[in-house]
């Protein structure tokens, strides 16, 4: 694991949407985190979290 991998996964525990756009960009990955996000803060770290290391 790599440090800018390490930056995207600590940016996703704080702010997920963040951590997944540094990534992906507008991508479906940005809007399904931010959907998730904003119905619920932990869904949306999970989401994040598993998006960011697969």
């Amino acid at each position: 694991m790599g440090t800018a991998t390490l930056v995207e996964i600590l940016l996703a525990i704080f702010l997920p949407p963040v951590g997944v756009f540094l990534r992906f960009g507008c991508g479906p990955e940005f809007w399904i985190d931010l959907l998730l996000t904003i119905l619920g803060y932990i869904p949306g770290i999970v989401y994040a979290i598993y998006v960011l290391t697969i």
